[in-house]
């Protein structure tokens, strides 16, 4: 399973993989309980999770150089049931984050996504794209 394939559906929880788009939607797999379902475009909006990107309080990063900063980190993963903790965990794996703009709902998503990826087994790394030249 490719970083690069992985979604997040509005109104839906978890994470998803992206095996086919169509006109009017995609068709998906969870990467929870390994279901597919069709989603539609009307209702839902997609977001790659190689597209989404964190405040910190200098320029912002990918999600996925959060997602190497808790692999490369020794804390243990906090509960995504304690805002404080999960704060407190943050601070400690990734100080640069502007917690002045990420929520504390944010950064449950992303612990709750960290722990799925893991459990899958799936690589964090960005697909390659060509610099532009200046």
């Amino acid at each position: 399973m490719e970083y690069n394939k992985l979604i997040s559906v509005t109104g839906m929880s978890g994470l998803f993989e992206m095996l086919s788009s169509k006109n009017d939607g995609a068709i998906v797999r969870s990467l929870e309980d390994n279901s597919t379902k069709f989603v539609s475009s009307r209702i839902h909006n997609f977001s790659h999770l190689e597209s989404i990107e964190v405040y910190t309080i200098r320029e912002n990063v990918n999600l996925a150089d959060i997602f190497k900063a808790m692999e490369a980190s020794k804390e243990s993963l906090p509960s995504e049931k304690d805002p404080a903790a999960v704060k407190a965990y943050f601070q400690k794996v990734y100080p640069d984050m502007d917690f002045d703009r990420v929520y504390a709902s944010d950064m449950k998503k992303m612990v709750k996504w960290f722990g799925v990826l893991k459990a899958n087994q799936v690589t964090i790394e960005l697909s390659e794209t060509p610099e532009e030249e200046q």
